[in-house]
């Protein structure tokens, strides 16, 4: 038996949740996003010397990448690959990836050297190689032969490549 009445309760509940739940899902999306960036930004490159050691600082904002650190013959740009001009006999090419250095509007969100010369008694300069295709990379330059060793610091973010050295404090 069919009952009108029963009928357009029902109907009139189900729509009032519907629009309820649509109203819930509205108002939920247009929270406040997350100041975590999906992709992680390179925000600065830093360097020191120390008694046993030279060490690199990569400055990094949201959730550390995937960072490789590989001995190469020579330094390249990415995309142009043109030599980068660092002087030094030993090369590590530094890539983080996903990583930006810019906003997904183009604007650049790093604040560290290009290309800058050092006399430390390991590193000789460091350069930002490329900023291109979801990879951020940079190229270290050293004396001699460098030996090293990586870490990932957090809280804020950052990526350290230290570079052992003879104790110059001595």
């Amino acid at each position: 038996m069919n009952h009108p009445r029963r009928t357009a309760a029902v109907a009139a509940t189900l729509l009032t949740l519907s629009v309820a739940g649509a109203t819930a899902s509205a108002s939920a999306s247009a929270a406040p996003q997350s100041t975590v960036p999906a992709t992680a930004l390179v925000t600065n490159a830093r360097w020191a010397g120390h008694c046993t050691y030279d060490r690199i600082v990569i400055d990094i904002r949201g959730k550390t990448p995937r960072i490789t650190v590989t001995p190469v013959g020579q330094l390249r740009y990415d995309a142009s690959g043109k030599k980068v001009p660092l002087p030094g006999h030993h090369f590590l090419s530094i890539r983080l990836s996903p990583a930006a250095a810019h906003t997904p509007a183009g604007r650049s969100v790093y604040q560290g050297p290009r290309l800058v010369t050092l006399r430390l008694p390991q590193l000789r300069g460091l350069a930002l190689t490329g900023d291109f295709e979801g990879v951020v990379s940079f190229g270290a330059a050293f004396h001699s032969k460098p030996h090293y060793r990586t870490a990932v610091l957090h809280s804020p973010e950052r990526f350290v490549l230290d570079v052992q050295h003879r104790n110059v404090c001595r």
